[in-house]
């Protein structure tokens, strides 16, 4: 009963962990995933990224890695679909791990002590069992990393083990990340300035005024910065550079 007495356990919560042996690229990701898979019973493993959508203050979850194999795109959106609202409050208010069976009532054995430390989700939709383990570590290092399947293992201290690996996952993935922007990419000082107008909630034509120019200048300072921080719209630009320090 210990293990998620607290829901912002030390070993889950905004530090991440102490270690070695980070991964170099994504690939090496996959073993150690395809292990955790094992150790739990389950057939397949997602890991879900809490990104902003477009809308203040509104977020959806994106799939980083999976191994689903055959229709990956349809799985993944078929899992966010199902699950992403409930996934996403939960995310704000808790780290206790969330289970659900499949549509018909099945995936895994009823311990007794499971719906205490872990919160049960209704499913109607999905024809597989899932076990969601959640991180937190600020700005877009949240997210969940999900296992799949027909006979999961949920013994408490098996599923803690693997809750704190998938909090390396995620560590991983950002220093992935943050290795992508080399030193030849930095940001100028009008990026910057654009950047940092544009997360306090500026508009283009706001900023060309503050800072005395053009529109279509704006947006291409805004358009180069994100391409230097390999990132795929201006949302996510301006996360990357608050989490790397540029702008606050």
């Amino acid at each position: 009963m210990g293990y998620y007495k607290d829901s912002e356990a030390t070993n889950l919560g905004q530090g991440a962990p102490v270690r070695s042996g980070t991964s170099t690229s994504r690939s090496d990701l996959f073993p150690k995933l395809v292990a955790m898979q094992r150790i739990l019973g389950a057939k397949n493993f997602v890991v879900l990224r809490a990104v902003a959508s477009g809308f203040p203050n509104k977020r959806k979850l994106f799939c980083e890695l999976e191994n689903w194999g055959m229709n990956a795109s349809d799985q993944s959106a078929r899992l966010v679909q199902a699950m992403g609202e409930p996934l996403l409050d939960h995310l704000e208010r808790s780290l206790l791990p969330i289970i659900w069976k499949s549509e018909s009532g099945t995936g895994f054995s009823d311990i007794p002590d499971v719906p205490a430390l872990m919160l049960r989700l209704a499913n109607d939709d999905l024809s597989y069992a899932g076990l969601a383990l959640p991180v937190r570590l600020g700005t877009i290092g949240n997210g969940y990393v999900v296992f799949c399947g027909g006979s999961l293992l949920l013994d408490n201290e098996l599923v803690l083990e693997q809750h704190i690996k998938c909090t390396e996952i995620m560590v991983d993935l950002l220093a992935l990340d943050e290795r992508r922007v080399t030193p030849a990419e930095s940001l100028s000082e009008r990026e910057v300035a654009c950047l940092q107008l544009a997360g306090d909630g500026r508009i283009s034509e706001e900023i060309a005024v503050k800072l005395g120019l053009s529109v279509h200048t704006v947006n291409a300072y805004l358009g180069s910065a994100t391409i230097k921080l390999d990132s795929v719209n201006r949302i996510q630009a301006i996360a990357k550079a608050i989490r790397m320090g540029y702008i606050h």
